[in-house]
């Protein structure tokens, strides 16, 4: 599991993101890349990171659920997870 400051940093990345994002599309679009260099560096969406929701964990990052492949794999096996089940054959 991360670091709770590593989380917090994330989701004050994301917030920032989204607070910008109309901002920095208007500027790009206009091609003011001094006014673009002025804004804050974690408004970029380039420096976000993919990680767990629940907790935090940058590897094994699986796109499509938002979550570890570990927790994942927990969550598949409770039965958690709508429509995944463990393959046999």
């Amino acid at each position: 599991m991360a670091k709770e400051s590593i989380k917090a940093r994330q989701r004050k990345r994301e917030a920032l993101v989204a607070k910008f994002a109309e901002k920095r599309a208007a500027l790009k679009a206009a091609g003011d890349y001094a006014a673009l260099d002025a804004l804050p560096r974690n408004a970029s969406p380039v420096r976000l990171k993919n990680r767990c929701q629940l907790t935090g964990r940058p590897r094994g990052y699986i796109r499509y659920f938002g979550m570890s492949r570990v927790i994942f794999r927990d969550m598949a096996l409770d039965g958690k997870i709508p429509g995944v089940k463990k393959a046999s054959w």
